[in-house]
């Protein structure tokens, strides 16, 4: 592989992982926040952003900018955060 290809890989899931982390800080501002009432807006933005997101890491895995396992677990990461957010939602509702 040359250093031009490898470049572009790096560059391309450097480029994922920030759109990543931008979404990880939606999320946490919501659990952070959690003493407001749940927001539909914020939940449509927010499943707006996680499928838009999937949307590039599929186009860069076909690309061969970003091995798939590679983009998988971003996407695995940001499930994790958001399954979180729903269980303290769900926990707080309860009380």
């Amino acid at each position: 592989m040359t250093g031009d290809a490898i470049n572009y890989r790096e560059k391309a899931y450097a480029l994922l992982q920030a759109d990543a982390d931008k979404i990880i800080k939606l999320i946490r501002v919501q659990l952070d926040n959690l003493t407001m009432p749940q927001c539909p807006l914020y939940e449509e933005v927010l499943d707006t952003q996680m499928f838009g997101l999937s949307r590039e890491i599929d186009f860069a895995v076909r690309l061969g900018l970003v091995d798939e396992k590679k983009g998988k677990a971003l996407l695995d990461r940001l499930e994790r955060e958001l399954s979180a957010l729903h269980e303290a939602v769900t926990k707080k509702r309860v009380r």
